[in-house]
Parts: C-alpha cells; structure tokens; sequence
C-alpha cells in the first residue's frame, strides 16, 4: 500500500542519513551502526510515517542476508583450513563457555523487576535468537521483553565489540579500517555472477530447509567455501553491495523497538548491557587461558566467543587480519550448542503444556 511504501522509504532514509553521518566520523561497521543507531531513534521517539512506525519487511531483509554468508565463503582457502585442528580446544571450550554465560545472564535478568522464569531463561540464550524466541514463545514468556532482550544482546555486542577493540589497540576496526568482505575490484565474469547468486539462493533456501543454524546465512557460507575451494572462481561480492546489504540490515534491526517506551527501553538495555558485560569477561577469560592451545591471538578467541552477529564479527576479522574461517567456525558452533542446550533444559523451566493448555 501507498502508507507501508512510504513508512519503508523514509526507514531507509533516515538509516541511509545515519549511516553517512557514521562513514563521516570514522565509525566501525558505519552503514550498519549508523543506520541502527538513526532509526532506533526514530523508532523510539515516536516517529509516524503516514501513520506508521518506521519498518522494513522481513522478506526484504531476508534476500541481503545471504549476501553477506555467499562473501564470507569467499575467504575460505585450503591454507586456512589446514588449521582447522589446530582449534579444537577453544571449539571444545564453548560447552563450559555457553552453560556459564546462560546462567550469569538468566540470574542477571531474574534481578530486573517483573521477569519471570520462563522469559529470564529463554532472554539470556547465548546464540540462535530466532529459536530462543520461538521457544520462549511455546513456553508463555512475556514475548515483548525476550524479543527486545534478545536483539539487544545482539545489537549491543554489534556496537561495543568493535569500539572495545579500537580503544584496547588504538585502531580502527571493521570497515573503519578498510576492511571488506567483498571485492575491491567489482569486474567479474558472467560465470562468476551466476556461481554467487546461485550460492547465495541456493544456499539460503537449502540452509533453512534443513535447518542450519542461521541457515539463511551458513547455507550460502557452505556454497560459495566449497565453490572457492574448488577453484570455480575466485570472485566475491562488490563492496558497494556488501554496504547496501549492511545498510538495509543496520535499518530493519533499528526499527525492532517499535512499541517500547523510552522508560522501557532504558530498563532493558541495563540490564542487557550487564549481560553483555559478564559474557565478554568469560570471553576474555577464555582468551587468556586457550589462545595459546589453539594457535591464536586472544584477539581473535573474544572475537571468536562474543555472543554478536556472525556477519559483523566477521568483519572485524578481517580488519584484524583474523582468520574469519576460524571466527566463522565458532559462532555457528555457538549457535548450533545454544539452541541443543536451551532445548535440552527447557523442560525444568518451562513443563510441557497438560491437556488443558496450561503450563504446570
């Protein structure tokens, strides 16, 4: 309709102006973090577009996301997993990482006023944030809070990693630093555009499909590795499509706290932020203890264990000149861990439902 098309286009307008305004002061990841940082202000001071809060279609998000995992793929090289051994004991590290940040969160969230169990426990899921919702949801969890916890573990982790980074080192990080997922040079043959689509179609289909953690993502890492692998091309997305992806993403991730409150909004994300807080401490911890063991800088195991997006770590990687196979290869170990262990202790949260309906 006329109303929804105008609310999109001026979403993606205050998100295009924030993400200028981010690229002009040299901020991390600029079109993603500006675009979040300038909607969720409209979003939360009320904006009416036409009647309307400021939006954007999930469908719309959907089809840039796969851009992102068929750009990530890219970077896959017989030299980098040749080390893939070489990283078990951090890989293995995550079955004590994600119980202890689980729990530090969930007790964390039962200290705010009004949480109950079932929301507290299925809010402070470490990873998966579509399923920690849906299941949240299934058990009676106060939906408005775990979806606002949840972004907001991811969104935060998307703002302040990067700027953590560049006040421990003293340097810019993700794109602030020149770094790309995509191709500096945008010439590629026919053949080449034809593989990457195909990657990222196919992929994101299939990966959901199946069921993949992040699938809509992990499918197209999967396609375009195995495509570079092969040999079949060496090409990558442009950089001009990787920050228009970035753009519309930053926008729609902006333009979830629709409906809160400033009030609201402040109370969640304290108590997120101390979330955020006690999780990257067992990430440093884990840094100090195991970067040795598995050949890594502690730079790369915090980037490895932050609990944020695996496109947008994935880039500071790269900025950093880490392995973004080996970031990549944690966070869907992350994801996939997170949903099995949730699932696997809902039962003592959250009882199957009686005939009645009711939970017990």
């Amino acid at each position: 309709t006329p109303r929804a098309a105008a609310a999109i286009a001026a979403t993606l307008a205050i998100g295009l102006v924030g993400g200028l305004a981010a690229t002009w002061i040299g901020a991390p990841l600029p079109m993603l973090l500006g675009a979040l940082l300038a909607v969720a202000a409209a979003t939360l001071s009320g904006l009416k577009i036409r009647g309307r809060a400021p939006g954007i279609p999930e469908p719309a998000r959907r089809c840039f996301i796969p851009v992102i995992g068929v750009a990530i793929g890219s970077a896959f090289s017989p030299e980098i997993l040749s080390q893939a051994p070489g990283w078990w004991p951090t890989l293995l590290a995550l079955l004590l990482y994600l119980p202890l940040a689980h729990g530090a969160g969930f007790l964390i969230y039962r200290r705010s006023p009004g949480m109950d169990v079932v929301t507290a426990y299925f809010a402070a899921v470490p990873g998966g944030l579509l399923d920690a919702i849906q299941m949240g949801e299934e058990a009676g969890a106060q939906m408005r809070r775990l979806i606002t916890l949840q972004f907001l573990r991811l969104i935060l982790c998307i703002l302040f990693v990067p700027l953590a980074f560049m006040a421990v080192t003293g340097q810019a990080v993700g794109s602030a630093a020149g770094a790309h997922l995509g191709a500096l040079d945008a010439g590629m043959g026919a053949c080449d555009v034809a593989l990457l689509v195909a990657a990222g179609a196919l992929g994101g289909w299939g990966g959901r499909r199946i069921g993949l953690p992040a699938g809509l993502i992990t499918g197209p890492i999967l396609l375009s590795g195995g495509a570079h692998l092969a040999g079949l091309t060496a090409a990558a997305p442009p950089d001009w499509l990787i920050a228009l992806t970035q753009w519309v993403v930053g926008a729609s991730l902006g333009a979830r706290f629709a409906g809160l409150t400033v009030r609201e909004f402040a109370r969640d994300v304290s108590m997120a932020f101390a979330n955020m807080l006690a999780t990257m401490s067992f990430a440093l911890l884990a840094a100090l203890a195991l970067s040795g063991a598995a050949g890594q800088s502690p730079e790369a195991v915090v980037l490895a264990y932050a609990p944020g997006g695996l496109a947008e770590m994935s880039l500071i990687a790269v900025s950093m000149q880490i392995s973004v196979v080996y970031v990549m290869a944690h966070h869907v170990t992350r994801l996939m861990l997170s949903v099995a262990m949730a699932r696997a202790l809902r039962g003592r949260i959250a009882p199957p439902a009686g005939k009645d309906g009711e939970t017990g």
